[in-house]
């Protein structure tokens, strides 16, 4: 069973939410916050397997709940939703650690498979959303702002796995592009994730942008399949 908690400051819509989650076999609504305060209250009282989070809100708005909330022992994964399709507000929220965003206009089973996968430790962004808001926020960075290459300490396949990922591949997609299994390919993913000091594979894709693994709009990179699982 998911556990979710709903943080919306709007009691109609986080009413709409409870009747799409509820009614799923797997998922249920464990706590409902009106402000970003009292969803990190509930949060530290319930202990959601996902919180989904509005960004306005009063009192404490979303991304700084959010941010309050990783910082928890056992944090939830949060995916935040809004009416707003604001790229600094997408790219605050996963920088700071949010397993994905999405626009409240999505249909009830989109929202329900986006808990699943963010449940499963999966990130939620779609391919063309990282490409236009990574771009854009590369393009109005200060010039000589961009952060040095990895300083080597990843192989060449954690290396071909980050850039995978980047480009919004599910390890199961990573899996059949590098034709290894898709364990391998979560032992690569939590290698990489360890040796660059990153939360989760969120932070991974923006990590593989900000340092120029992946340059935006293009398309995923070809993979290598020699040397099986190496």
């Amino acid at each position: 069973m998911i556990d979710v908690l709903l943080a919306d400051d709007q009691a109609l819509i986080r009413d709409g939410f409870r009747a799409i989650i509820d009614r799923e076999p797997d998922l249920r609504v464990v706590a409902e916050a009106g402000d970003g305060a009292e969803a990190v209250a509930l949060t530290r009282q319930h202990r959601p397997d996902v919180a989904l989070m509005d960004i306005r809100m009063p009192r404490v708005d979303g991304l700084s709940a959010t941010r309050r909330m990783l910082e928890l022992p056992r944090p939830p994964k949060v995916l935040v939703l809004t009416t707003f399709d604001r790229d600094d507000w997408i790219y605050e929220a996963l920088s700071m650690g949010a397993s994905g965003f999405l626009l409240k206009d999505v249909r009830g089973t989109q929202l329900t498979d986006a808990v699943r996968t963010v449940a499963a430790g999966e990130a939620l962004i779609a391919p063309s959303i990282t490409r236009r808001f990574i771009e854009r926020f590369l393009e109005q960075r200060a010039p000589g702002g961009v952060p040095p290459s990895p300083d080597g300490s990843l192989t060449p396949r954690e290396l071909e796995v980050l850039r995978l990922v980047a480009t919004g591949l599910s390890n199961a997609e990573v899996a059949d592009r590098l034709v290894i299994g898709h364990s391998t390919v979560k032992t690569y993913v939590n290698r990489l994730l360890t040796k660059l000091d990153l939360r989760d594979r969120t932070q991974a894709v923006v990590y593989a942008y900000e340092h120029g693994l992946v340059v935006p709009g293009a398309a995923p990179p070809s993979a290598s399949v020699s040397g099986r699982g190496r």
